[in-house]
């Protein structure tokens, strides 16, 4: 009979398995076939105590419990396994003789899922137990899935809500939240919060605010999408973000909403934090530059609007890269931190971030925009909404650099931070904001030109300069290909005889025929980089000269040629130097490098290696500008330099000031001492001629001597002074007490100081 009722589970699918507990080892056989016949995996036991054994190490899919057993009865067995870890949800069937009512209640209060009275009609218990098992499943997946939501409702900080109400009333009469929804708010799932409760976590302000948009949305039956701030309670300076829909009843009348709470606070500390960096300088937290910009367009707009005046000033600290490469970024930081608060406390700096527009909020609106903002590195600007006239964005100039004035202490040292100022002004001196800051930045650069410490206003006579400037340096970019370039010499003679020691290449620029003057385009080169290929071509153009006057008069002495700084910092330049030497075949030593004693010092243990590998392939080292830098005894003693150039200035006043005389005679002693070559540069008259013998100067340069020349004069200049072979006393050469200016002298490269500006050496005579 079973086989021919038999419905077993399909063979693809695992076999169920099932704990069969009876006390009847006849019924415990029959029904242990019956279940295996239909497909399920049967496991037995005898009473309620074996089944529990068997259930604290193994979960069925199934438990059939006999209700009469000796010892624990069904019911007794089944309260005590729903008490088990892991069988709260196991579908449990309660065989039963007797289908009375308290037999079946009893079942069911013991945690049955449901019952069978005992038959032989197996297949009806087989389909039976398949239900119950669908059941099961449907419910383990339902509180899968509900477990699922709650985590995922738990991590975003959501959780779901129902509110009714009542005709008429324009808030909520019951608010139902989801334990998930509680914690949003700061509770725990046995918590019962009202719509009272949550108004009372809200200031004054918040609470009438949410009570207008609430009775609005009721009236005209709206979705809910709203943020809600929280500013007390147990989760204060919260924002909630609440969605909903409407729910309906049978007639189309509005009952109620359901929808979701969450917790945006990070979202939106989140947006805080991009709006900041978006529109403000991470050092110094003032408004950046695409900030600036915003304002300025929207005062810009005001001021059109209102008919009235603004301005723009462009800030600039002076000197600022010489600290910052002094002593550090981290102090560069500092006293930019130092500089910007002052800056805030001379006008009424507003740190609000804007985004609106100035119209939706009132026409004067454009006041609160005023701010000092940072466009990068050290460049300040001022931005003034509304201006009388120049007079006013004067005065707010003067009180900056009044500000400025008071000294600055970065990294425990006193300094003081000056800096240059443009002003301009709208309409006068631009229609566009890039219009204002261009010209503003003009007229910066003008009160540095003027000295630094400034502040200039905007005329269009400036811009023409400033256009020149432009022009000159796209030319001097163009110079050297276009061999507008040329290197005149200087002579360098013994004292005594008269006689040829050496020569100094001095640049000129022939643009046209006009010839620049050397503070004009030595300066640009500097800032622009320009020195580099200038100094490259100085010392090919050096070469090329020493060879032709070794063929021609036999000259075997050395040419010097300025070098910057920064040239001493390559690691190709003994590469450099011998690529110029190689192909005309004269001896490294033919050309002597002249370095400023200020750069050499800025960079000296970056450059010491490079001196070296100069002095090893026999290019020599002099020292410019000597007593004017930050002199040290132990660099001379150390480093491989063969000469000393002792400054003009000094020799300028010898015969007038006493203590030149004695700076000239310890520089003297100090080389003689430590075996080095010194000469005199700027030699102009016989006085200072015969100051500088009586003090056992050997070597002089100057116009005394002689003056700047092209390289095709100096075998002429030779056979006039008859300087190749030992002659008269230099006494006896003609004298020119006061020599007139030569303005186009200048050297072939000069020593950059840390901010790209060119030392005295681009300006001198020699």
């Amino acid at each position: 009979m079973m086989g021919s009722n038999a419905s077993a589970l399909p063979l693809t699918e695992e076999r169920p398995k099932v704990l069969l507990v009876d006390d009847d080892d006849v019924n415990l056989m029959l029904v242990a076939a019956a279940l295996t016949q239909h497909g399920f995996d049967v496991t037995q036991a005898n009473n309620g105590d074996e089944a529990l054994r068997i259930l604290g190490g193994w979960i069925p899919d199934l438990v059939v419990l006999d209700a009469r057993m000796p010892g624990l009865d069904g019911f007794e067995t089944c309260e005590e396994l729903r008490n088990m870890y892991g069988l709260e949800n196991v579908p449990v069937l309660m065989l039963t003789g007797l289908a009375d009512e308290a037999s079946i209640q009893r079942a069911y209060d013991a945690g049955a899922t449901d019952f069978f009275v005992k038959s032989n009609q197996w297949s009806l218990l087989a389909g039976r137990l398949r239900y119950m098992l669908r059941s099961a499943r449907t419910q383990q997946e339902l509180i899968r899935s509900r477990a699922k939501l709650a985590r995922a409702q738990d991590l975003a900080r959501m959780g779901s809500f129902e509110w009714w109400q009542e005709p008429g009333h324009g808030l909520p009469a019951g608010l139902d939240l989801s334990e998930e929804a509680l914690r949003v708010f700061g509770s725990g799932p046995d918590d019962h919060l009202s719509f009272r409760d949550l108004l009372r976590m809200m200031t004054r302000d918040e609470r009438h605010s949410l009570v207008r948009g609430v009775r609005q949305i009721v009236r005209q039956v709206f979705g809910i999408a709203m943020d809600v701030p929280l500013s007390r309670g147990v989760k204060r300076n919260r924002i909630i973000h609440v969605e909903g829909e409407p729910e309906f009843g049978e007639y189309g009348q509005c009952i109620g909403y359901t929808g979701i709470v969450q917790d945006v606070t990070e979202r939106h500390q989140a947006e805080d934090s991009i709006r900041k960096l978006a529109n403000k300088d991470p050092l110094t937290q003032l408004p950046n530059r695409r900030q600036l910009h915003w304002r300025a367009e929207r005062a810009l707009e005001q001021a059109r609007r209102m008919g009235h005046q603004m301005a723009v000033l462009m800030i600039d600290l002076d000197r600022f890269k010489k600290i910052n490469d002094t002593l550090g970024h981290s102090a560069g930081d500092e006293l930019l931190l130092s500089v910007s608060m002052r800056l805030r406390s001379c006008v009424r700096h507003s740190d609000q971030i804007f985004d609106g527009t100035v119209e939706a909020v009132g026409a004067r609106f454009h006041r609160a925009l005023e701010a000092v903002g940072r466009l990068g590195g050290d460049e300040f600007v001022a931005l003034l909404p509304e201006v009388a006239g120049e007079a006013d964005a004067q005065a707010v100039a003067t009180r900056i650099l009044e500000a400025l004035r008071e000294p600055v202490y970065v990294a425990d040292q006193e300094f003081f931070a000056t800096a240059s100022i443009g002003i301009a002004l709208y309409p006068r001196d631009g229609q566009t904001v890039a219009d204002l800051m261009r010209n503003a930045d003009v007229a910066m650069y003008a009160a540095k030109d003027r000295g630094r410490n400034d502040a200039m206003t905007y005329s269009p006579n400036l811009a023409v300069r400033d256009r020149e400037k432009l022009e000159l340096e796209t030319a001097l970019h163009k110079a050297i290909e276009r061999n507008e370039l040329v290197l005149y010499y200087q002579p360098k003679v013994e004292a005594q005889t008269g006689r040829l020691v050496g020569v100094e290449a001095l640049m000129r620029w022939r643009r046209g025929d006009t010839l620049v003057p050397p503070n004009e385009f030595i300066p640009m080169a500097e800032e622009t980089g320009l020195i580099v290929p200038l100094s490259e071509w100085a010392l090919r153009e050096a070469a090329r000269q020493a060879r032709e006057w070794q063929v021609g008069f036999g000259f075997a002495e050395s040419i010097a040629v300025n070098m910057p700084g920064r040239m001493f910092l390559r690691h190709d330049l003994v590469e450099l130097i011998h690529a110029a030497v190689s192909p005309h075949g004269i001896p490294h030593r033919m050309l002597l490098l002249e370095i400023t004693e200020s750069s050499l010092m800025k960079d000296l243990q970056s450059i010491l290696p490079t001196l070296r590998r100069l002095n090893e392939v026999g290019v020599q080292i002099s020292v410019d500008d000597f007593g004017t830098g930050y002199s040290s005894l132990q660099y001379l003693t150390e480093l491989p330099i063969s000469e000393l150039k002792i400054d003009r200035s000094f020799v300028n006043k010898l015969g007038r000031e006493p203590k030149a005389s004695e700076v000239i005679h310890l520089i003297i002693s100090l080389a003689q001492a430590l075996n080095l070559r010194v000469v005199a540069e700027g030699v102009e008259t016989s006085a200072q001629m015969n100051l500088l013998r009586s003090l056992q100067c050997r070597l002089m340069q100057g116009y005394l001597i002689g003056r700047p020349m092209p390289g095709s004069d100096l075998p002429g200049w030779l056979r006039s002074h008859a300087a190749l072979a030992p002659g008269p006393a230099l006494e006896a050469l003609p004298v020119q007490d006061e020599p007139e200016p030569e303005p186009v002298v200048a050297p072939a490269a000069v020593a950059a100081t840390s901010g790209g500006t060119a030392t005295t050496t681009s300006r001198r005579r020699r």
